[in-house]
């Protein structure tokens, strides 16, 4: 296992969240999950893990695009 899959698989819980890797070691971050079986990529902010936001990866690369363009939604 090289040391970046090593590094990837220990943000990644027992409930398939996986941290993100601008996160710090603090509770403050961005979560991300694949909610198997299908194509449902699932987002979620660690202080409120109740609040999930669901979509397909080609939705959430649009998000995405749009926030770093600066596009108000």
């Amino acid at each position: 296992m090289s040391r970046e899959e090593g590094d990837r698989l220990s943000r990644t819980s027992p409930s398939g969240w996986q941290k993100s890797s601008h996160s710090s070691d603090t509770d403050n971050c961005v979560e991300v999950r694949r909610q198997r079986p299908g194509p449902v990529i699932q987002l979620r902010e660690s202080d409120d893990p109740r609040a999930v936001l669901a979509g397909t990866a080609a939705s959430l690369n649009a998000l995405l695009a749009a926030l770093k363009r600066g596009v108000p939604l």
